[in-house]
């Protein structure tokens, strides 16, 4: 569901170990999977794997697992659409950055999504042509039956996956880290090496990092006063 570079990447991973995909994205990403195959170049090999693609939400109807891969800014529409579609065995796995992707989801359409942190450089230089850099493996949780089952199935499908009973920490890591230096990379248009070597550059992700821990310490305590006396209701 939403099948960009992160999509493309572990739906096709799963599709080459034999798994049936479809892949749920815009038109010129379908248009070129349906003509050609998905290519999915790899550190670890170049090949062109064949998975059906569609534009139509409804191509996700009674699927055993969603790879749920939209913006943060789709998640409650998409997950509205998606809930009707599901059985009760289906399994939506959120691979989005963030950290409060799988309480959206979830207040937007009841579904209890399996919440996922995502290591994987990856990109889609053109439609239908998915290039990764590095990495590519998942941190899920809670540590439950069904979570170390879904896990079991991403390793048989090459794709390195850690079931962590400390999600909610696994979380703000990766989105401290992405704040950190994604934003410095982007808006100075310089590789994590430069920034590392400039003293300016260090200080700048230093002041990054003790803001974001202070939102992320904030944010937890918040969640837990919440969860020991839940607040008022509104008249």
């Amino acid at each position: 569901m939403g099948a960009g570079a992160v999509g493309g990447y572990f739906g096709g991973l799963m599709a080459r170990a034999g798994a049936s995909v479809v892949m749920i994205g815009r038109q010129a990403f379908v248009d070129a999977v349906n003509a050609k195959g998905l290519l999915l170049d790899t550190v670890h090999f170049r090949e062109t794997v064949r998975v059906e693609a569609s534009t139509e939400l409804s191509a996700a109807r009674g699927a055993d697992i969603v790879l749920f891969c939209v913006k943060t800014t789709d998640t409650a529409d998409t997950a509205r659409q998606l809930a009707p579609l599901l059985t009760p065995a289906s399994v939506v796995v959120s691979l989005q950055n963030g950290v409060d992707n799988v309480e959206q989801i979830r207040a937007a359409s009841g579904i209890e999504a399996v919440g996922t942190v995502v290591y994987v450089g990856t990109a889609a230089p053109e439609p239908g042509h998915v290039r990764h850099f590095g990495r590519g493996d998942l941190v899920i949780g809670p540590i439950t039956e069904r979570n170390m089952q879904l896990a079991a199935q991403l390793v048989r499908c090459g794709v390195p996956c850690r079931v962590s009973d400390n999600l909610e920490g696994e979380l703000w890591t990766k989105f401290v880290i992405n704040c950190g230096l994604n934003a410095v990379s982007a808006l100075g248009q310089a590789k994590y090496g430069r920034i590392a070597e400039s003293a300016d550059g260090r200080k700048l992700m230093n002041t990054i990092v003790e803001e974001m821990m202070a939102v992320a310490h904030a944010s937890i305590s918040l969640c837990r006063e919440w969860w020991i006396q839940p607040p008022p209701k509104p008249l």
